[in-house]
């Protein structure tokens, strides 16, 4: 089975040093600043509120690529991308269109919504027993519905859903942008389903809860990151795969990884260009194996592990059954100076 969905990290911390950026939130229509707006660089744990008269001060460093996402109840949500180049900024948020709320019909689709929610939770969550200790804490908002002429489970929500990570110590907000499931095989008298693929995009932005230090969550923490897509990408960035465990195959034969992975540095740039021949097998630690799918000709990434795009890059097998529970920020081990 190979999932598309929206996943992002070395052993060492990694140091980079943080700058700060400001702005006011305000409405378009009434240029009236808003309070209590949400602020954050998107897949991160660093994020804050406007205040009473709309304005924020965030701190970022080099290490944050992903996008700063400006987030409030009955508004459009902004994305600002170039925010390396402004100091301060002004957003102007407009009041959205309430045609989708929707979130207490239910619809007659063969499936009774607890029936949805199970297939829900299982693949958005993750069936680990990391995903297994999430819970999401206003799941009344999700709007589900099951198309059985293409045998496909879709979600949606108005607002962020709020979820209880307990095994990671994070508290989770994520916005839920696109959620699909495609089966391969549905039989809604027996409830038998085979998930052909599984595809979800949103923005998510972490909260360290009242045991994240705790040697127990750290454990976990670090037993989620290790085999994880996060460490594999850094791990490629760094060119150090077998060093980090892992072991590069094609059409059942160990392979010398850099015979199919090119990895090139960028002038002028932190990200280096990757291409990859073919589809391969990973094997990490000697047990996990996970499956890497290219349909685009190059993908990038950077020192920390991001890269982009995302749509394209496919991974199969370990890799690809990580969920949200099973999942660290961005910032995850970076520190700063």
């Amino acid at each position: 089975m190979i999932n598309k969905l929206s996943l992002l990290f070395s052993i060492l911390p990694l140091f980079c040093f943080s700058q700060t950026l400001t702005g006011i939130v305000v409405d378009k229509a009434t240029q009236q600043p808003i309070e209590t707006v949400a602020v954050y660089f998107d897949n991160t744990t660093i994020g804050t509120t406007t205040d009473s008269q709309g304005e924020f001060s965030i701190d970022y460093t080099d290490a944050v690529q992903s996008t700063l996402v400006i987030s409030y109840l009955g508004f459009e949500k902004i994305f600002v991308s170039d925010f390396r180049t402004k100091n301060n900024i002004k957003v102007e948020l407009v009041e959205a269109d309430n045609a989708l709320d929707e979130v207490h019909i239910e619809y007659d689709d063969g499936l009774t919504r607890r029936q949805k929610l199970r297939l829900f939770r299982k693949e958005f969550l993750g069936n680990s027993k990391f995903g297994k200790s999430c819970k999401i804490l206003n799941e009344d908002d999700l709007v589900l519905k099951y198309d059985k002429q293409n045998k496909a489970l879709y979600a949606s929500s108005n607002v962020a859903l709020k979820i209880e990570n307990k095994a990671l110590q994070y508290e989770i907000a994520y916005d839920l942008i696109d959620f699909e499931i495609n089966f391969r095989y549905a039989n809604l008298n027996t409830l038998k389903f085979t998930v052909k693929s599984v595809t979800y995009f949103g923005t998510s932005f972490y909260k360290d809860l009242n045991d994240s230090s705790k040697p127990k969550t750290l454990k976990n923490r670090d037993q989620v990151y290790n085999g994880s897509v996060q460490h594999f990408m850094r791990s490629l960035y760094n060119e150090n795969l077998r060093n980090e465990g892992y072991l590069i195959f094609y059409d059942g034969f160990g392979v010398d990884e850099w015979s199919h992975f090119s990895v090139e540095s960028l002038v002028d740039s932190d990200f280096k260009k990757v291409t990859l021949k073919e589809k391969i097998s990973i094997l990490y630690n000697k047990d996990f194996q996970s499956e890497l799918q290219l349909e685009i000709d190059e993908f990038y990434i950077d020192s920390y592990g991001n890269y982009t795009p995302i749509i394209g890059l496919y991974f199969g097998g370990a890799m690809g059954s990580q969920r949200v529970g099973d999942t660290l920020p961005l910032d995850y081990g970076i520190s700063k100076i």
